[in-house]
């Protein structure tokens, strides 16, 4: 396909990718015959007509800023073909087609102090949400977990050593839309929020607070003869999604605002369909700026399930082969109330029988 054939540009919507693929990319598109990992951080696609592509894959430290991405950008002009992409997770990928050009890359990608790796059955890089940089319900900083748990666990980045590919997410609220994750660290309001009723009327619109809550646990009211609002405690669910359109509804706290641990969540249906993460560790302190208790935790998981799962079995697999008891067994976690599903919805996840099975 020619640049001449590429459709306009428009306003909106994604552009067309096939203007920044590789030439031989573009050329065997839909005609590869099978593709491999020379090592970990390396992929090779082999088309049917002979021609190869290699992609390197490194880490980065997800926030970027315009000199990290010059020099990303001029090792890729200096030891590359000068294409490159980013996954979902800020790890920047070259294309080569040259496999004499691998080492070198590496080597100056390993110089300038990227890591190299993340394919296969590792460790990627953790995904987080947008934390303080750009979202207005952040309950803490996405990105320094992130960075503080990648510390620890960038010898499973670069090696193979998982019985599968592992995701970590992050969320810096309760809303999570980062997505569902192998091991899920989100934070955990405990408090419903603090209403500072002289500010309501004057910055909040009062029905968009009120429509914006999941529960219904919110409603008008006047306190001290101004229009405010209310919570009904009983159904509130700390999940914090009144405090953007309404920031007087104070739901961050120093004390009371925690961070826990879900497992279980993939959203790949290759053997078996989508599943949600499941709450295993909960009241975790939100610690900064490293969050020892919550890496702890993240890392005896996954000691657990290195040592325990089968070859190509990812976390939610392999929970469901041994059962949540066992689970809970082997990683020592405990297990308490909170780890029941009782919400109203959740009929299809609970076992509907006086038999307690798994």
């Amino acid at each position: 396909m020619s640049m001449a054939d590429m459709r306009e540009p428009i306003e909106s919507g994604c552009p067309d990718g096939f203007q920044y693929m590789h030439p031989v990319m573009r050329k065997n598109f839909g005609n590869w015959k099978y593709h491999d990992d020379p090592q970990p951080g390396v992929l090779r696609h082999v088309a049917y007509s002979g021609d190869q592509v290699f992609t390197i894959k490194a880490g980065t430290q997800r926030i970027l800023d315009v000199f990290t991405l010059r020099k990303l950008c001029d090792i890729g002009d200096q030891y590359a073909d000068g294409f490159i992409r980013f996954t979902i997770r800020s790890n920047i990928e070259y294309i080569v087609t040259d496999e004499a050009k691998v080492q070198p890359l590496i080597k100056a990608l390993t110089d300038a102090g990227f890591v190299v790796g993340g394919t296969k059955n590792s460790v990627t890089s953790l995904s987080h949400t947008q934390g303080w940089l750009h979202c207005d319900i952040p309950g803490t900083d996405a990105s320094g977990v992130v960075k503080s748990m990648m510390d620890e666990l960038i010898g499973e980045f670069t090696a193979w050593n998982m019985p599968n590919r592992v995701h970590i997410t992050t969320s810096c609220c309760q809303i999570n839309c980062g997505g569902q994750g192998d091991i899920a660290i989100n934070v955990q309001h405990t408090k419903p929020p603090k209403i500072n009723h002289d500010l309501v009327a004057n910055v909040c619109e009062r029905p968009s607070v009120v429509a914006r809550c999941p529960v219904a646990a919110i409603r008008p009211a006047m306190v001290n003869g101004k229009p405010s609002l209310e919570v009904d405690e009983k159904k509130c669910i700390c999940c914090g999604a009144c405090f953007p359109p309404c920031p007087p509804m104070q739901i961050n706290d120093a004390e009371h605002s925690k961070l826990s641990i879900w497992v279980g969540g993939n959203h790949s249906n290759a053997r078996g369909k989508p599943t949600f993460q499941k709450l295993v560790a909960s009241g975790i302190p939100n610690n900064p700026p490293r969050w020892p208790e919550a890496t702890a935790i993240v890392k005896n998981i996954l000691k657990c399930y290195k040592e325990d799962a089968k070859d190509w079995e990812r976390i939610n697999d392999w929970i469901e082969r041994i059962g949540w008891p066992r689970f809970f067994e082997k990683t020592g976690l405990p297990f308490t109330k909170f780890h029941v599903d009782n919400w109203r919805g959740a009929r299809a996840s609970l076992n509907a029988s006086t038999h307690i099975r798994f």
